[in-house]
């Protein structure tokens, strides 16, 4: 009897971390019974007896299943563990860091612990309370989620691409676009702070939670939406804080509905960016000017709180009036002037300068400067107004007829060169032109180029002043003598001269004539056929005697033909003439038809003359004159 109940007694003696013994009601070694009584000769009971009394002893242990939550009783505590007592054969050990309260901890406490394992490879049972814990605010967390319901965690720290919250001791994810309705811009400034959150997101595989804020806001702000949306009209004021700003307008928070101010919209005045208006975070007053119901657009306007700026202009501002003010925009035609908020003014380069050839704005004024200027126009309408900078100083045109007047003889510095003519500075900021007809008396000029270039001294003759077009018309050749009162004489028709060839022309050769004076030979006077290339037989650089077939005073005009001078002359000299240039004396020159006229079928070719040739003297071998 007594080695019966020594076997059913037998208790396992383990080491514990503080190396003392514990005694411990749990097996060494798993056994198909959890008691086993050991029957034989001198056991007082029979095996069905033995076999009641194990199964008894089962049913009085508690069943215990893996992976779950269990309640224990600490019976003690070693070195490093809690010993607790789960009303299993053996009690279990849990790490002391797995209490946060160790120091509260006593022996009969009852506790909450996760059975991780019945039974280890040594044989005792695992237990976890920090698992336990898990499990427990797992639970809490995910009964959230399913219930949409409200929980609250404080921000541990800034991560890549949001925040971590402690919730109920288990860390959450927010991301940075949950936060808050608004766009944040400092997420450094949330850590710390205790708020209520959402479980919008749960992955049990990987026991994470992602948490929002921005759910709970846009929650309460879906009310104050329905309410402004419900009253909104145009010409509503409200009172927003401003969201967003962009290069083109500000976004502006009314409560739960966003209203955009477009930058025309923020002030009267000129608007570069819309930050110089206003700042984020800023509270401001703002009119309704439109709303979109379908697309839910509202646009808001800043500056129509404000007194509109031209509306009594003509009280303040009148033409002939002095007024300062700052540029603010420079353009390749003048400059923009703001003389107070919404009221800017133009200044055009033609208004700068008295003198000068304004090409850009930015010659006498750049952008910031404080100017002064002369109001010329005001139109109200349109919301114009124009300015002038030179009407600051007395017109100097006014000296300038007194100064230059016609007929006056003067000298200036070649300054440009045009096709039509050249511009000659008579003193800084005076300049006039001379057409490049009034050039040369004696010379056909093609381009100024020829005669002047530029930073030559030249010596001019004022022919006219514009003072309403500040021009000043000036002549070179003027100042010279008309040397067509002496051409009259030595050029008078039937005079013959020498004369080299310029350059040839589409209806003849230039010829220069004794005393520089440029004549006309026609091509019908140079050769009785017709030339392709004249200048081939008749190169430039070449002298010819020639006689003056017209001169026109007026018109500065001198016609000469090689055809008359040989008239009067030996056959043979005008055939050897001809021979020399390559030009057969017996090819008669084709008359060309008109426009529009037709020649006969049979019409034999004819050849216009003017004057009989100088060999036969019949007019049909005459050169045409024209």
């Amino acid at each position: 009897m007594a080695e019966e109940e020594k076997a059913a007694d037998t208790m396992v003696m383990t080491t514990g971390s503080d190396g003392q013994n514990v005694e411990e009601a749990t097996p060494k070694k798993k056994q198909p019974s959890k008691v086993k009584l050991l029957a034989g000769e001198d056991s007082p009971y029979s095996e069905l007896e033995l076999k009641e009394m194990v199964d008894l002893y089962d049913r009085s242990l508690k069943q215990f299943d893996a992976g779950e939550i269990v309640k224990g009783r600490i019976i003690g505590l070693t070195e490093n563990d809690v010993i607790v007592d789960i009303g299993f054969k053996s009690s279990g050990l849990v790490p002391k860091i797995e209490f946060p309260n160790l120091n509260e901890l006593k022996a009969g406490d009852e506790v909450e612990v996760f059975l991780d394992s019945v039974e280890d490879q040594d044989g005792q049972i695992v237990l976890s309370r920090r698992r336990a814990d898990f499990i427990r605010i797992w639970d809490r967390i995910v009964g959230a989620h399913d219930n949409q319901s409200v929980l609250q965690g404080t921000v541990l720290r800034r991560v890549k691409g949001g925040l971590m919250v402690n919730l109920m001791g288990l860390e959450a994810f927010l991301p940075g676009s949950q936060v808050d309705v608004r766009p944040v811009r400092d997420f450094d400034a949330y850590v710390g702070r205790t708020m209520d959150f959402r479980v919008v997101k749960i992955n049990e595989a990987a026991e994470n939670v992602v948490v929002s804020h921005k759910a709970l806001l846009e929650a309460e702000l879906e009310e104050q939406r329905k309410k402004i949306l419900s009253k909104l009209e145009k010409g509503l004021i409200l009172e927003g804080t401003v969201k967003a700003i962009t290069e083109f307008g500000v976004f502006v928070d009314l409560g739960g509905v966003d209203g955009l101010i477009h930058i025309t919209d923020l002030s009267w005045g000129r608007v570069n960016h819309p930050s110089e208006i206003v700042k984020l975070d800023q509270k401001i007053q703002v009119v309704v000017t439109d709303f979109d119901e379908e697309k839910k657009r509202i646009s808001l306007s800043l500056k129509a709180l404000q007194p509109e700026p031209w509306k009594n202009i003509e009280d303040k501002y009148q033409v002939g009036q002095k007024v300062s003010g700052r540029v603010v925009s420079l353009t390749e035609y003048g400059a923009f002037v703001e003389i107070e908020k919404g009221i800017e003014g133009l200044i055009h380069i033609s208004e700068m300068s008295w003198t000068e050839h304004v090409k850009h704005p930015s010659q006498k004024v750049s952008m910031g400067q404080t100017v002064e200027a002369v109001i010329l126009s005001l139109d109200k309408d349109n919301k114009k107004l124009s300015l002038g900078l030179k009407q600051l100083e007395p017109d100097p045109w006014e000296q300038l007829i007194e100064k230059y007047p016609v007929d006056s003889k003067h000298k200036g510095i070649v300054r440009n060169l045009t096709n039509f003519g050249v511009f000659v500075e008579l003193e800084s900021g005076v300049d006039g032109l001379i057409h490049i007809s009034d050039l040369s008396w004696t010379k056909k000029v093609r381009h100024p180029g020829e005669l002047v270039k530029r930073g030559d001294e030249i010596e001019v003759v004022v022919l006219a002043v514009d003072k309403e077009q500040r021009r000043i018309s000036l002549g070179h050749k003027q100042a010279l003598e008309n040397p067509w009162d002496k051409f009259e004489e030595q050029f008078k028709v039937g005079s013959e001269v020498e004369g080299k060839i310029v350059r040839h022309i589409e209806k003849g050769a230039i010829v220069e004539l004794p005393g520089e004076v440029d004549g006309f030979v026609p091509h019908s006077h140079m050769s009785p056929s017709n030339l392709k290339n004249f200048s081939a037989h008749f190169p430039t650089g070449e002298v010819l005697n020639l006689k003056v077939i017209e001169f026109d005073k007026d018109g500065k005009r001198i016609v000469l033909s090689v055809a008359e001078y040989f008239k009067d002359k030996d056959q043979a000299l005008y055939y050897e003439f001809l021979t020399a240039h390559s030009i057969d004396p017996n090819e008669k020159r084709e008359r060309k038809p008109r426009t529009g006229e037709r020649k006969p079928k049979e019409q034999k070719e004819a050849v216009e003359t003017s004057e009989p040739s100088p060999a036969e003297g019949k007019p049909q071998d005459n050169p045409e004159a024209q």
